[in-house]
């Protein structure tokens, strides 16, 4: 009995000391407010990735979880505002899918933690003071574009072997590809590539781009992805197709909606891992102390239907890379 009535005590004592600790690591009944700027809305497959990423750990939509979503449409003049309605609802932390709104999120609030799952050039653009130390308020995950898009014309070459033309359609109004720009034309460069700017700033302007581009006559088309861009991914393949030019994009989604080829990191497995940095972030830890991470995964798609419809036949090099081939 007296053994019993110590191991009592004891096992009452460690639960008074836990309890409080657990308390603080995930307050119960906490329902966290999460604010989500973005251009569009995200595709399910991208959705369900960050969902799938916070059940894994401990966070169910609905339940200790809820969004605020807000979309621009392709107007990132509404960023500032939606920014600042996030800091009146007091949410918890804000993901932002572009680089205007994670900006726009920066210059709203310097205490709210900020997560951009999908930065093109974070340094760059001013968000971040570097990837290993990001400073203030806002850090994520990196996609690479700059650096990717030598790889991107290395495989229009080795699919259009004649080619030397390339138009390049990319958002000049996003601060965050002037970087990108200027590595695509270094890769260009190295390439014997002459590349032809076709800039557009907001969806008025995609038809001037379109009509200069047929005017040119380019031998193939590279398009520099960000949220802009990936709004009009239809327009834009079917222009492709239209012209019949051999194209190369960031994303998956552009190649399934009829573009020859895709390069890139996965962007459902960027947004799974931005989940970790929601958790890290909501129990405390500083955005300034987690490092803006690269990818790790990365796609090549191809479409063999376009391709065949472009009169080209992919190089076997080039489909032994691949990790997806649309039939």
């Amino acid at each position: 009995m007296w053994y019993s009535a110590v191991g009592c005590i004891v096992t009452l004592t460690l639960s008074l000391l836990v309890a409080p600790l657990t308390a603080e690591a995930q307050p119960p009944g906490k329902v966290y407010r999460i604010g989500y700027l973005a251009t569009t809305p995200p595709t399910a497959q991208v959705w369900d990735a960050l969902l799938e990423g916070l059940r894994e750990r401990g966070y169910s939509e609905g339940q200790n979880i809820v969004f605020e979503r807000r979309f621009s449409e392709g107007n990132a003049e509404r960023f500032p505002a939606f920014a600042t309605e996030m800091v009146r609802l007091r949410v918890d932390l804000i993901i932002v899918i572009t680089t205007p709104a994670a900006l726009a999120a920066k210059n709203a609030t310097q205490t709210i933690p900020i997560v951009i799952p999908t930065a093109i050039d974070p340094v760059g653009a001013g968000l971040v003071a570097s990837l290993a130390r990001p400073g203030g308020n806002i850090t994520g995950l990196s996609i690479a574009s700059g650096a990717l898009n030598g790889k991107r014309l290395e495989l229009l070459k080795e699919v259009v072997p004649q080619a030397s033309r390339v138009a390049v359609l990319w958002n000049a109004a996003n601060p965050a590809n002037a970087s990108a720009w200027q590595e695509t034309q270094a890769a260009a460069r190295a390439l014997g590539l002459l590349l032809q700017s076709q800039e557009v700033r907001g969806p008025q302007d995609f038809e001037g781009a379109f009509a200069l581009t047929a005017k040119a006559r380019p031998d193939a088309l590279l398009v520099l992805g960000d949220a802009l861009i990936n709004m009009h991914r239809q327009h834009i393949t079917e222009f492709a197709t239209q012209q019949h030019l051999p194209s190369v994009f960031v994303s998956r989604e552009s190649v399934v909606a009829g573009g020859l080829m895709s390069y890139g990191p996965s962007v459902p497995d960027l947004f799974r891992r931005a989940a970790t940095y929601v958790d890290k972030l909501l129990k405390g830890t500083k955005p300034a102390d987690l490092p803006v991470e690269q990818p790790t995964k990365f796609e090549l798609v191809i479409n063999l239907k376009t391709a065949t419809a472009l009169g080209l036949t992919i190089p076997p090099s080039v489909l032994f890379q691949a990790d997806e081939v649309i039939r």
